[in-house]
């Protein structure tokens, strides 16, 4: 995966969490941690405060963690 082809579908999503983005790539959470600071860096993609849920930690962090498009004039 290019980070080209990540860009894109967080353009046409709008938002997405890190599972979703795992599975939809199958690529690993750590690797697309890095691409995504890519795109934080370069202003097209903003990390979205999680809500924390009931507290009982069954949920995948990966589920919690979302991004989104940032970049609207593109």
């Amino acid at each position: 995966m290019i980070l080209q082809q990540l860009q894109n579908y967080l353009r046409t999503h709008c938002s997405s969490s890190l599972e979703e983005l795992t599975q939809h790539f199958g690529s690993d959470a750590d690797a697309l941690r890095g691409m995504l600071a890519q795109l934080i860096r370069k202003g097209r993609v903003r990390k979205v405060a999680s809500k924390q849920c009931g507290g009982c930690h069954s949920c995948a962090p990966e589920s919690l963690e979302r991004y989104e498009w940032a970049n609207f004039d593109s």
